[in-house]
């Protein structure tokens, strides 16, 4: 039986989880069912126009990758299917988008939307968000998304997840002061982890003041596939921001 707990398999490695050993192999596959021929033509010619190489020398200015102004940066880890970052984009066109996933039927579908709707704003890495950080400059995105990944449920691959101590110094080096790393999931224990971790974490402080500021979505949110199937099967979500401490 294929067993899902995400927008991608079980087995193999989400740009959201974390490599350890500081290892840069990936956890499995990083392709799944056959891409039609259109998406594989925008893999093939689109996908390259768009994506960062981090074998180039590090920017100084990350609004320079985009073709229009920007005011922001924003990254989003491993975005499934595209739906929540197209829907950001299109609502802040004031903003620049960096896409992180290494699954390629997940950037053939931003592809798509990216094509159908006519997107300038967004950007894409099809490879490990740690090593995506570290290449980043300093002080550089207003915001991060992590949206429902994968939780690694058995102990044993606890250590594949993303939010771990290394990748939570990571992404305070990367946010600006004031900026926000915001984390979805429906499963439980996977938040209570990420709560634990950054209760120790000094550069971070959670902003929830009450109850339904984790477990409402914020304003204007735009569910993911996973997110719509996880509400069907009855399992709540919980939506955590922290704030990198100015």
């Amino acid at each position: 039986m294929n067993t899902r707990t995400g927008d991608h398999d079980i087995g193999e490695k989400r740009p959201g989880d974390a490599t350890p050993q500081g290892q840069r192999a990936f956890f499995g596959r990083r392709k799944g069912h056959k891409l039609r021929a259109h998406q594989a033509d925008l893999v093939a010619h689109l996908l390259p126009k768009l994506s960062l190489n981090i074998a180039d020398a590090p920017v100084t200015d990350l609004n320079a990758l985009f073709d229009a102004p920007v005011d922001h940066v924003r990254l989003e880890i491993g975005f499934g299917g595209g739906e929540h970052l197209i829907a950001e984009a299109r609502a802040f066109p004031n903003a620049g988008f960096i896409g992180c996933e290494p699954y390629v039927n997940g950037m053939a579908k931003i592809l798509t939307l990216i094509e159908t709707n006519g997107i300038g704003n967004v950007r894409l890495f099809a490879g490990d968000a740690a090593e995506l950080l570290a290449w980043l400059p300093a002080c550089s995105l207003a915001r991060i998304d992590l949206i429902h990944p994968d939780p690694w449920p058995k102990r044993r691959h606890w250590k594949r997840r993303f939010v771990q101590d290394a990748t939570i110094s990571a992404m305070a080096r990367a946010l600006k002061p004031g900026g926000e790393f915001r984390f979805v999931s429906d499963i439980d224990d996977y938040s209570a982890w990420t709560l634990r971790h950054f209760a120790h974490a000094p550069d971070f402080v959670w902003t929830a003041e009450r109850a339904s500021d984790w477990c409402v979505p914020w304003p204007g949110y735009t569910m993911t596939r996973y997110g719509r199937k996880a509400t069907r099967e009855g399992r709540a979500a919980t939506y955590l921001t922290f704030k990198k401490i100015d």
